[in-house]
């Protein structure tokens, strides 16, 4: 059994963790005091969570934050299409160069790039998000031995305008 604490052990461990206890004191196995009363030990001061002054500024520094990444972020998004975009038209003048080359005629749609094997697919356009590219039909022949002029150059066919202050059906 445990040995019962004397009112002045109970208030000597008791006080200096700012408890109050009320009834009985014994030890427990760790040697603390544990008291035998019903009631729960009733701390003298509390210390439960933040301030509303900690919050809102922990808030306003977070707001601060988001203001500034967001920004980033969209411009970021801006910039990884415009280099999808450089890319898909590169591909596509490069493909159909290649047709003109291979075929001497240069195609008529750029469906008969892809029923001729040089792409699985015709890419989206990145910033209309369909595959409505603007081609330039031309009568000027690319090849020396090309005997039909066709297509001869794309342009994406969205209105906008680039960071660079550009129209991006001018690329």
């Amino acid at each position: 059994m445990a040995r019962g604490c004397t009112s002045s052990e109970q208030r000597t461990e008791a006080g200096a963790l700012g408890v109050e206890f009320g009834g009985t004191c014994q030890l427990s196995p760790s040697g603390r005091p544990v008291t035998s009363s019903p009631t729960r030990p009733k701390l003298l001061r509390t210390v439960r969570g933040f301030t509303l002054l900690e919050l809102m500024i922990v808030i306003s520094i977070i707001m601060i934050l988001v203001a500034v990444a967001v920004p980033i972020y969209n411009q970021s998004i801006v910039r990884s299409r415009e280099a999808v975009l450089r890319q898909d038209l590169f591909t596509l003048r490069s493909v159909i160069s290649q047709y003109t080359l291979d075929k001497q005629k240069a195609p008529q749609s750029l469906d008969d790039i892809i029923q001729a094997g040089y792409l699985r697919q015709i890419p989206n356009d990145p910033l209309t998000g369909q595959a409505n590219w603007e081609v330039v039909q031309e009568d000027v022949l690319l090849a020396v031995d090309q005997q039909d002029p066709g297509i001869s150059d794309v342009h994406s066919a969205s209105n906008l305008n680039a960071s660079d202050g550009t129209a991006y059906s001018s690329w």
